[in-house]
């Protein structure tokens, strides 16, 4: 058993949440109970998963994708109020962290995929550092897009570039298709991230540095489940990981 207050202070430090400009709140955006004995992790506050946590009698909910994001006008109507509805009848905490949970070393989503990958982080780049960089795992671009596939359970889109030997690949999750061309900049015969945007197509054809987008959901659906296993284990709590799948 562990206060919510302890844990929202430990995962405020662990995060360097003041660090980062972001597109909404990190940390605690639904109160609930004071005393968490169960967590359930997953990547969207989307109903499916709250009700999944409820089912699971979780106390705390812990998620990258939160409820709450710049420009929402603040009214708890539809969909939302919905969500919010959920977790207040049942007392559940809501604990949110976006690009804090993309950044960290460790139990972050870039670093995770980099392990589920075979890439481990020996630079970083782009905006607020959260782009990672490091020597690629296998020589050409479809061994790469092969282990993406088994690795992540689908199979990605690849703009190839120009059929380079990969020395040097760059990544950085979800719909971080913008950070291309910084990768691009800092040496990256490959970069690997969630989405594609039609930019992306003609980067890759005139760089010749390939482009990978395995995914949203698939790329960031290991920083909340480290994390939840982290805090689980400094706390003494029950954690459980629910994969609401999403083909985005």
């Amino acid at each position: 058993m562990a206060q919510r207050r302890d844990i929202d202070r430990h995962l405020h430090e662990l995060l360097q949440v003041d660090r980062f400009k972001d597109y909404g709140p990190n940390g605690l955006q639904v109160e609930g109970k004071d005393e968490i004995v169960k967590i359930v992790s997953g990547v969207t506050a989307s109903r499916a998963l709250i009700d999944a946590a409820i089912a699971e009698g979780a106390d705390a909910l812990l998620v990258h994708h939160g409820l709450f994001w710049r420009g929402h006008d603040g009214r708890l109507t539809g969909w939302l109020k919905a969500r919010v509805e959920r977790l207040m009848a049942h007392g559940i905490n809501l604990f949110a962290y976006h690009l804090p949970l993309d950044a960290h070393p460790e139990w972050g989503n870039n670093a995770q995929l980099g392990r589920q990958l075979g890439l481990q982080g020996e630079a970083r780049f782009g905006d607020q550092d959260l782009g990672w960089l490091g020597a690629a795992p296998v020589a050409t671009l479809d061994a790469l897009a092969e282990c993406a596939h088994q690795a992540l359970g689908r199979a990605p889109l690849v703009l190839p570039g120009d059929g380079r030997p990969l020395q040097r690949v760059a990544w950085c999750t979800g719909g971080a298709q913008g950070f291309f061309e910084a990768a691009i900049a800092a040496g990256a015969d490959a970069f690997i991230t969630g989405e594609v945007s039609e930019p992306q197509a003609h980067l890759a054809r005139e760089t010749g540095v390939a482009f990978l987008a395995c995914g949203h959901h698939a790329t960031e659906r290991y920083g909340a489940p480290a994390l939840g296993a982290h805090l689980a284990a400094q706390f003494g709590l029950t954690h459980r990981f629910i994969d609401i799948d999403n083909p985005a």
